[in-house]
């Protein structure tokens, strides 16, 4: 965005460019204008995006991807859109799945893993699959329970196929010595409280709702 001095010097020689003549401040107040609405712009242009967008205007992307917010707050829609978009395309195999839902949770691939049921050496079932991995922490940030995280994944799978379970781990462990404190990504924390593992659980409201997908 060009300045007041900019705008002043593409005037002939005749005025005066000072920028606290009459001029000058006649320009000013243009100049003014101008940014607010360049501004204004810049966030429509922003609001296009559904990780910036917010309230009405998430909305409208819903209309256009036929998926109704509900009681869903814009974290949790803005999920629930990234999932209808990625589900719109899918072809219900594992490796679809799995980038339907890091695209909806904003993570890596590798974070998500899908284990077929019917591999299960205890419990085989034909038609169901076990999710062994999920970023916990991305589910915590936007509130979403794993009753609603459930909903996404069952559909996001072919018709017919059963989400038997969805584990949520964290990365906390034990010590691998006996008697000796390990701490890290890992182990327990220290007295700040700024290291150490998480636990697997995820944040459950108490008025659960479900999701209008």
């Amino acid at each position: 965005m060009f300045s007041i001095k900019d705008m002043l010097r593409r005037l002939t020689d005749v005025y005066n460019k000072d920028p606290n003549s009459n001029i000058g401040r006649l320009i000013g107040i243009l100049h003014e204008q101008m940014v607010q609405v360049n501004q204004t712009l810049h966030r429509i242009e922003d609001w296009r995006s559904i990780d910036k967008a917010e309230g009405v205007v998430l909305d409208r992307i819903g209309q256009n991807v036929v998926q109704p917010r509900g009681a869903a707050t814009d974290e949790i829609y803005r999920v629930l859109l990234k999932s209808k978009v990625a589900r719109n395309l899918s072809t219900s195999d594992t490796n679809t799945i799995i980038r339907v839902l890091a695209l909806a949770l904003d993570c890596e691939f590798s974070e998500i893993k899908i284990k077929p049921k019917w591999l299960d050496p205890e419990d085989p079932e034909p038609a169901a699959i076990t999710l062994i991995q999920v970023p916990v922490q991305r589910l915590n940030e936007v509130g979403m329970s794993p009753m609603q995280f459930a909903q996404i994944i069952q559909h996001t799978v072919a018709a017919g196929v059963r989400v038997a379970q969805v584990e949520l781990t964290g990365t906390f462990q034990f010590s691998s010595q006996y008697n000796q404190l390990e701490s890290g990504p890992t182990g327990f924390a220290d007295v700040d409280m700024t290291t150490g593992g998480t636990l697997g659980e995820v944040y459950e409201p108490g008025d659960d709702y479900e999701l209008p997908i």
